[in-house]
């Protein structure tokens, strides 16, 4: 096992982005010696990889609490530091959630990655989750953005995406942590992915991640992969499109995702990340 790595993804500055742990070599680490060490490093998620060769690794997430099957923000930092450990280049990364590729290019101390998500998709949030979601999240339907109304997104990880009618109704971000954590986990839901639109491709978001023991994620590759399927096939943008995400502002770690929509079915995210 090689020591842990500290990098903030999706920012180029270590006072912002998401932190993650990032174990390059996690030879010998069983599945509770991988959540213990996420544990102790206390971040959102942490990765764990292990080489195949040829620019292949196995890779696995682990919040806090348990093991999740895909993270976007420990993806681009595990990228970065096997580019600023090896040359930046292509990479292929196995996960439960299937095959990643992430390209990534420039050099140490400004290397930034691009994640090509699993074939993404969306579908209607049912009453059993929305409602209870709701009222964790204290939001009334006059709450909500009408013209982003509430699905389920998935590419590599499920969210609950819900949009927010105003940028003030989604500063106020004061929720139910046990209520929300026990509706998500009834439906395999990872985030919630509340969002406010700014103009036609800037949307502001944050991410609640109460199932990863988390009350809040700073930045959320996967559920911005899951967000640009999302648009696509709501008809919100027209392919091929580029749209920004501007996530951890409320927290004091501002965060950048790009997130590209094109006809093909993947969606591709892009951020740098730096070692903190």
């Amino acid at each position: 096992m090689s020591a842990p790595l500290h990098y903030a993804a999706f920012t180029d500055h270590p006072a912002g982005g998401n932190p993650a742990g990032v174990v390059l070599d996690a030879s010998g680490l069983s599945d509770e010696r991988m959540l213990e060490i996420a544990a102790e490093l206390g971040y959102s998620e942490s990765a764990f990889a292990l080489a195949r060769g040829g620019g292949e690794y196995d890779v696995r997430y682990f919040s806090p609490l348990a093991e999740v099957p895909f993270c976007g923000h420990a993806t681009i930092a595990t990228a970065v530091a096997i580019a600023e450990r090896d040359g930046a280049g292509p990479l292929v990364f196995h996960t439960q959630a299937g095959e990643v590729r992430v390209d990534t290019s420039g050099s140490a101390g400004a290397v930034t990655a691009t994640l090509t998500s699993v074939v993404p998709h969306v579908e209607e949030a049912p009453g059993t989750l929305l409602a209870p979601a709701l009222d964790a999240l204290r939001y009334a339907r006059t709450d909500l953005d009408p013209a982003l109304p509430p699905k389920v997104g998935y590419a590599g990880a499920r969210h609950l995406i819900i949009g927010a009618a105003t940028r003030e109704r989604l500063a106020a971000l004061d929720y139910d942590f046990d209520a929300l954590q026990r509706v998500m986990l009834d439906h395999d839901i990872t985030t919630v992915d509340l969002v406010w639109r700014e103009d036609a491709t800037t949307f502001h978001a944050r991410n609640p991640f109460p199932v990863g023991g988390v009350v809040e994620d700073p930045a959320t590759g996967a559920a911005a992969a899951a967000f640009g399927a999302y648009l696509r096939e709501l008809g919100l943008v027209t392919p091929p499109v580029t749209v920004t995400v501007r996530q951890g502002v409320d927290m004091g770690r501002p965060s950048l995702l790009e997130v590209e929509i094109g006809a093909r079915p993947e969606i591709r995210v892009t951020g740098a990340a730096v070692a903190m």
